[in-house]
């Protein structure tokens, strides 16, 4: 992901309520859940979560389908992941011979995606 692309997301998922709706929706798979049940689930107004829902897919963090009357929403999970490798691949680059404690990757030396350390996830 480009550095605008991560601002852009983070900047997303700093709201109380589109942070709780990411996380409702990362459990709930590639199917999603509709927008009725995220609002039921975290009892926001149809008109709040409509906005924040167009922020989260404005960020391309989620996505939306309809299917028949129901409009469905689901996670980017490369986009998450996207997240969570850029804030991981520095971990453990300042202690190259091994990793820092808990630290989930650690960067390779041909700047690839990160590989699980020894002792971590």
């Amino acid at each position: 992901m480009e550095q605008s692309e991560l601002v852009r997301a983070f900047e997303a998922l700093a709201h109380e309520s589109r942070l709780a709706v990411f996380r409702l929706l990362i459990p709930a798979g590639p199917d999603g859940l509709t927008a009725g049940t995220i609002g039921e689930r975290l009892g926001l107004p149809a008109n709040n979560l409509s906005f924040h829902l167009g922020r989260l897919v404005a960020a391309r963090l989620i996505r939306g389908r309809r299917q028949g009357r129901h409009l469905y929403y689901a996670v980017e999970y490369g986009r998450l992941s996207g997240l969570v490798g850029f804030l991981a691949d520095d971990c453990c680059a300042a202690v190259p011979e091994g990793c820092l404690p808990d630290c989930p990757s650690v960067p390779s030396m041909s700047g690839q995606k990160g590989r699980p350390a020894r002792g971590c996830l």
